[in-house]
């Protein structure tokens, strides 16, 4: 291994992201990156993607190594635990041990919740964006996700949007913008039919892509006032990743 330059401080930290053919996706994370590295003046911060945009987690960790240094913090940006967080990240931190066995690898918790409980950051960020979005008020709000078919995973976003329910004290639905029922527009429509007049939708979604959109255009068809946009690079989310860096240093 070649020294790590002299300028730099503490040990780099790699985020990796799921990766999306939309380009807004990758730009948002490497927005979320460059934020993360000016809350942290002198240490490296490297945006990858598991797939679709390079580089990847693999080939990012084989490049630190090669710039000197002996470890590395991994933060994956991910809001669940589920079959990338299980598989994917394990599978390509092995694939650097086999070439750079050197290398020591900290990978810290999903974004989410996962172990521990719902980050008071993660709910900051997401009314944050609710906010932003300007509904003028509502009487229901939908948490949107991604979707999966972990049903733990699917527990996980299931206690965020508890935890929104008892911050705000409105009627709070989850949806799924693929992989497992509801769409979010069917969420907004229970909430209509059981009184709700005005139903917002907040955004479970670290970038903008195909997801958000289908949740979006789902939500506006069923009559929902107004759909957050994701997290991407708000202040509470860039503490919630140098949270999730710290941790691992105890």
């Amino acid at each position: 291994m070649r020294p790590a330059r002299l300028s730099e401080t503490g040990d780099p930290v790699l985020l990796v992201a799921h990766g999306s053919r939309d380009p807004r996706a990758a730009a948002a994370t490497r927005a979320l990156a460059a934020a993360v590295a000016a809350a942290r003046p002198g240490r490296r911060v490297v945006p990858s993607w598991l797939d679709h945009t390079r580089p990847g987690p693999t080939e990012a960790l084989r490049e630190l190594a090669d710039a000197g240094f002996p470890r590395v913090v991994l933060v994956p940006l991910l809001l669940t635990a589920a079959y990338h967080w299980r598989v994917d990240i394990p599978m390509a931190v092995a694939a650097v041990r086999q070439t750079v066995p050197e290398l020591a690898v900290r990978v810290t918790d999903v974004l989410g919740p996962a172990v521990r409980g719902v980050d008071p950051a993660l709910l900051a960020g997401l009314r944050r964006r609710l906010a932003e979005a300007e509904p003028g008020g509502y009487d229901g709000l939908v948490l949107a996700a991604a979707g999966t078919r972990d049903p733990a995973a699917r527990a996980s976003v299931g206690r965020v949007a508890a935890s929104l329910r008892a911050a705000l004290a409105v009627p709070t639905r989850v949806s799924y913008a693929s992989a497992a029922p509801p769409a979010t527009g069917v969420a907004v429509t229970r909430l209509r039919v059981r009184g709700a007049r005005r139903v917002a939708v907040a955004a479970y979604f670290l970038a903008p892509g195909l997801f958000h959109d289908v949740a979006t255009a789902s939500a506006r068809q069923a009559g929902a006032v107004a759909v957050a946009a994701p997290l991407s690079d708000a202040p509470e989310l860039v503490d919630l990743v140098l949270r999730r860096v710290d941790a691992v240093f105890g």
